[in-house]
């Protein structure tokens, strides 16, 4: 039985690159559904005919909607550390430490992070009409729960440490340099315009709710109107289905490559085999053992000196060796130049 025509090396590769595609694949149809499913979805602004609107759906609810509208904090905001007159419904606080790894194998410094502190804090709030003749409002439920928080960043600060020579023989005998603490503060402001995607209620109060659809689907919240969220979803649809496409292609290169080394195997083999087959044509099985005499052992193979020379070896032109011996050449190069052996011919001797 034959063995495969493909190395460790290039199985590994291919069940590799396969299975990075299948992945990609998956990433890709599923922001390709959350696309579709958003295209799909009633486009809606907040204003006084929604309460309406449900009231004539049924369950008075839109399992999946996109709704924009202005950012109003419910009760009292949140006011932020280091800008006094600016005030938001969600604020996030982190404080990372950024540091320098020494790599060996490299040799060179690599920069790692490491995120010392999160908090991030909320308020109940809600969407109201850029109308100011509008009273209607649509309370957002779970904002956290959203695939990615609509958050800006409004203050941003880097910390240098002080470094003593002490300090610093340390570092380099450790591997770990310190470079500085990150400090960035994040909210959603009071007035942002605000896109909304989820599922759409109205309770018995009369009160209308965003809230995170109940059939599992995506919710998001996103800072602009829901056809740059699309764009942004599109372009990330794009990459994911790029790189499952060029996994799946690396894949077919290692395929093809196999098969074209196993082919030209074959086709060496069959050459040999025929080449085989042309010298016991002419002389048999190859036994036939020269005569004695001076004639003689001018035509005899200088390896064994016992059977003719039986063979030309191209492209040097030697004839030197019979065939078994040629088979037998630890290195496929003339015994009498050294040249490599491009291909053999029986020789014909009238």
């Amino acid at each position: 039985m034959d063995a495969l025509p493909v190395t460790s090396g290039e199985l590994l590769c291919l069940a590799s690159s396969l299975a990075v595609s299948g992945l990609f694949y998956y990433l890709h149809r599923k922001k390709a559904k959350a696309l579709a499913r958003i295209q799909d979805a009633p486009k809606l602004q907040v204003d006084d005919g929604l309460p309406d609107l449900l009231s004539a759906t049924s369950g008075q609810c839109l399992h999946y909607v996109a709704l924009e509208g202005l950012v109003l904090p419910a009760k009292a905001a949140l006011s932020s550390q280091h800008h006094e007159k600016l005030q938001g419904v969600i604020q996030k606080l982190v404080l990372k430490e950024h540091r320098l790894i020494w790599n060996s194998l490299a040799r060179s410094w690599n920069e790692s992070e490491r995120v010392v502190s999160e908090q991030v804090y909320t308020v109940p709030f809600a969407l109201a009409s850029p109308s100011a003749e509008a009273v209607t409002q649509v309370s957002v439920e779970s904002p956290l729960r959203a695939a990615r928080l609509p958050l800006e960043t409004v203050y941003e600060h880097f910390q240098h440490p002080t470094h003593g020579f002490k300090d610093l023989i340390s570092h380099y005998l450790s591997g770990e340099k310190p470079k500085g603490l990150l400090e960035t503060e994040e909210m959603l402001q009071v007035g942002a315009s605000l896109t909304g995607i989820g599922e759409l209620a109205l309770h018995p109060d009369g009160t209308l709710h965003l809230q995170p659809p109940s059939d599992g689907s995506d919710y998001f919240l996103h800072l602009g109107d829901w056809q740059t969220l699309l764009a942004e979803m599109e372009s990330v649809s794009s990459f994911w289905k790029g790189a499952a496409v060029l996994c799946g292609l690396t894949g077919m290169a290692v395929i093809l490559y196999a098969l074209c080394r196993a082919y030209q195997q074959r086709r060496h083999k069959q050459e040999q085999e025929e080449q085989r087959r042309q010298f016991e044509a002419l002389w048999g099985n190859g036994d036939t053992v020269t005569e004695s005499g001076e004639g003689a052992a001018e035509d005899t193979c200088i390896i064994c000196l016992t059977r003719p020379r039986e063979c030309v070896l191209l492209c040097c032109g030697h004839v030197c060796c019979c065939f078994r011996c040629y088979k037998a050449l630890p290195s496929h190069t003339c015994p009498i130049c050294r040249s490599p052996i491009d291909r053999v011919v029986p020789l014909y001797q009238a």
